[in-house]
């Protein structure tokens, strides 16, 4: 049965994000698989941080961004409004376990291949970027081989963190080296840092995966990089995943991994809309916000929001031609 939490509001014009029943923008919730079908695009919690290692929180990130949404509206630079161009639902939460990395995703995978299932595309809200993986899993099952767009200050492509080899460092060389990625068609746009090293750069560069690192965009541009980004992952279908360190943490301070020198929120919002414009999306997610306060209040959730809506109204002018 699907529930909508905006209904008592709608007779007056508004709903304010602080009140009712919380849903991605108070869209209607539904956790029947069956309805799914009636929808494009499925929002999905993930609320699983527990391979971040050193510093947790982002179990809280699909409640905060969900609470840091704003009212409906058309998009003022690219003129469509995506909730009313799209139908969107909000899927609810995979039921992960805290305790049980395993079991956590198998549950995202689970819950990610009901919504592919059914023609729906899903659009995750993480948690840790482990949650990635049994995600672009799902979609790769149903579509095959992905290309990938990747906004990150890290190539998560370590081999294991201290000897563990499913890590929040690490899915990125797993979904390659299972198939589930062609990395020929993976591109990482934001690199900066200390890691990784060689060991790392030199297994990517093996497989031909393309890196555009924070000092190619601010040589070439970020439209620019976009638009090789594009053109590299080609006509198939794609999958966006972003990293809310891809942001410099004056942007987004919440977040485990933070790096200084990293995009503006200008410059990543307007990638994520111009990628998911240009790219055959299949799924997309968004990553490690860790939030300290509640709703639009904390400016790493606003800006999770933010990616989360420039990404719909990416899809929604491509559907839209």
């Amino acid at each position: 049965m699907i529930f909508d939490p905006s209904r008592r509001w709608r007779e007056h014009g508004y709903k304010p994000d602080f009140a009712g029943i919380l849903t991605y923008g108070g869209l209607p919730l539904t956790e029947d698989a069956a309805e799914l079908a009636d929808f494009d695009v499925a929002i999905v919690g993930a609320p699983f941080d527990g391979l971040a290692g050193l510093d947790a929180g982002a179990r809280w990130g699909p409640r905060a961004i969900r609470a840091a949404g704003v009212e409906h509206g058309p998009h003022l630079e690219a003129g469509v409004d995506a909730f009313e161009r799209l139908r969107i639902v909000d899927f609810g939460d995979a039921p992960v376990i805290p305790f049980d990395a395993a079991a956590s995703h198998r549950a995202v995978e689970e819950t990610v291949a009901e919504v592919v299932a059914s023609d729906t595309l899903p659009l995750l809200l993480g948690g840790d970027h482990s949650i990635s993986l049994p995600a672009i899993r799902a979609c790769a099952a149903a579509h095959g081989p992905l290309g990938l767009i990747h906004f990150d200050t890290h190539t998560d492509t370590g081999e294991d963190e201290l000897g563990v080899r499913v890590t929040h460092g690490t899915p990125m060389r797993l979904l390659v080296e299972e198939g589930c990625v062609d990395p020929r068609r993976y591109v990482q746009v934001g690199l900066r840092g200390y890691w990784p090293g060689e060991a790392e750069m030199g297994w990517q560069r093996e497989r031909g995966i393309t890196s555009f690192f924070i000092h190619d965009v601010r040589e070439r541009g970020i439209d620019e990089v976009v638009r090789r980004a594009v053109a590299t992952i080609g006509t198939g279908p794609a999958y966006m995943t972003v990293d809310v360190d891809a942001l410099d943490p004056a942007f987004a301070p919440g977040t485990g991994t933070p790096e200084p020198g990293g995009l503006t929120s200008a410059e990543l919002l307007g990638a994520c809309r111009r990628g998911a414009a240009g790219l055959a999306l299949v799924g997309a997610d968004v990553v490690e916000v860790a939030p300290t306060a509640v709703g639009s209040r904390d400016p790493t959730a606003l800006v999770g929001d933010r990616i989360v809506r420039e990404i719909l109204t990416g899809i929604a002018l491509r559907r839209a031609g």
